[in-house]
């Protein structure tokens, strides 16, 4: 993974802007160029929100109520206010790493690598990648079996309907994960995150019309019922044994924690903003804002879902058919959830996709297989350059992420354990360390082992996250049967 200059290299790809670091000396900017000699960027508040929501709010908030019925009415909200201000908190130390030195005129870092390069070096980037971009292969091979649940739930719920509920309405998930996979080979194919804006947006609207009607018909259903359902501890011993409400309450763990997870993207996405004023400024207030509004809906969303099933909370409310009616809803719902995954795919699969093709670039400079833009004239759209070595290996990616999840539909459980091992550190471990070099903070002073306690604690979390993920995937195992895609 060793980076170095390359000028050609630097021209054909200016519009990469996951690049892993290219050293170009500050230029001042102009009114077309930044200081970088990139093409100006043009990334706000909240453009930046809008991305970070995206990645954020994913389907997994409608699994936060089976994760507070498992650490009941006292641990639940408290867990998701803990993660909320530690995945703040870590955010803003991580942004402060975006330029070396001084935030203003310092080298930028273009990606999380580039930062940890800069700040740590040496066998730290290296696991720093290996972890990065797992979790992002993970997460990908996540969204489209999340995808392929939630167009299945459509499909069986005008089903169960139909039929009043006496059709078991079994259906083979396969063609949903390739029509997922070939919506997303089209929408890989736009070069980088800048021109993503617009998906983001759209895809953060629909994680509040989903998760909006979550939280509607958990309050309808707490109204139906006449009383708010659950206990103080959570999932009562007799439902469950005391073995299995252990394990529950740490892999509840690892869904919270998973749930709060973009710190891996944090980079990406503030290497699209603007400035003046610095980058870290405005990465710190989008950062404030997006994590406000995620964790006002993942309280609604958690503590309603609970107050309307209990002990019974089921897995995901708009798919674990807690709800039946009115069906309609349930649909538009999880056409939401299946919009905004091809939104958030794109979020979490750009940074992978360019740091191949930049790697792939500097190895093979000369190669125009790899570099050469074929300029094309799209009829409603414009010009757009096509890039043969993009095409093939982002089309390749995105077939290998749907074959993986047609062979391993239960592979979301195996997702939830890359997000426990990710938690530490990508979203605490990294950012603390590279924000103590940054800084120049004494070892030993009061601050350093501030920021080390909280690493400690957040890894004692991660590992307990990790041992009930790990305990959830061995009791699937139990009843799995391989190529078994009908539900």
């Amino acid at each position: 993974m060793t980076m170095g200059d390359n000028t050609k290299n630097q021209q054909l790809h200016h519009h990469q802007i996951f690049d892993v670091s290219v050293d170009v000396p500050p230029q001042g900017g102009s009114k077309c160029f930044d200081d970088d000699g990139r093409l100006k960027r043009t990334g706000t508040v909240w453009t930046s929100s809008a991305h970070i929501i995206t990645a954020v709010i994913g389907s997994g908030v409608l699994s936060l109520a089976w994760a507070t019925a498992q650490l009941g009415w006292v641990a639940g909200p408290s867990v998701m206010l803990l993660f909320s201000f530690v995945t703040y908190y870590t955010s803003t130390l991580l942004s402060a790493c975006y330029r070396s030195g001084d935030s203003v005129t310092g080298k930028r870092n273009y990606t999380y690598m580039d930062a940890v390069r800069s700040n740590l070096g040496g066998a730290k980037v290296k696991i720093c990648g290996y972890v990065q971009y797992l979790n992002l292969f993970g997460v990908s091979i996540g969204y489209t079996i999340a995808s392929s649940i939630s167009m299945m739930a459509i499909k069986r719920s005008n089903c169960f309907h139909k039929s009043g509920g006496k059709n078991p309405c079994h259906i083979n998930s396969n063609p949903y994960m390739i029509a997922f996979g070939i919506t997303e080979i089209i929408f890989s194919q736009i070069p980088n995150f800048d021109q993503l804006w617009w998906l983001s947006i759209v895809a953060a609207v629909m994680s509040f019309t989903y998760s909006t009607i979550g939280l509607g018909l958990g309050i309808a259903q707490v109204a139906a019922n006449g009383n708010i359902m659950g206990s103080m501890t959570g999932i009562s011993i007799g439902t469950v044994t005391p073995m299995q409400k252990m394990w529950r309450s740490f892999q509840a763990l690892g869904d919270i924690a998973f749930a709060y997870s973009y710190s891996l993207i944090l980079i990406e996405i503030q290497d699209t903003i603007r400035s003046p004023p610095s980058e870290s400024k405005t990465m710190k207030r989008a950062t404030q804002i997006s994590v406000a509004v995620t964790t006002l809906f993942y309280m609604l969303c958690g503590c309603m879902g609970y107050a309307a099933f209990g002990d019974l909370s089921p897995g995901n409310l708009l798919t674990g058919f807690g709800f039946y009616n009115p069906y309609w809803l349930l649909d538009i719902a999880n056409a939401a959830i299946v919009v905004h995954l091809v939104g958030a795919y794109q979020v979490y699969a750009q940074p992978l996709f360019a740091f191949v093709e930049k790697t792939a670039a500097q190895k093979f400079p000369d190669s125009d297989f790899i570099t050469k833009d074929i300029r094309l004239q799209i009829p409603g759209i414009g010009p757009y350059n096509l890039n043969l070595f993009r095409m093939i290996w982002r089309t390749a990616f995105v077939i290998i992420t749907t074959v993986i999840s047609m062979i391993l539909p239960f592979f979301n459980d195996v997702v939830g354990l890359l997000g426990a091992f990710g938690f530490w550190p990508l979203t605490v471990y990294f950012p603390v360390e590279m924000y103590i070099v940054q800084k120049k903070i004494p070892k030993w002073s009061t601050r350093w082992l501030c920021l080390q306690i909280l690493s400690v604690a957040c890894l004692i979390i991660t590992i307990a996250a990790a041992a009930g993920s790990i305990a959830g995937v061995v009791s699937d195992l139990k009843v799995y049967k391989p190529f078994k895609t009908s539900y």
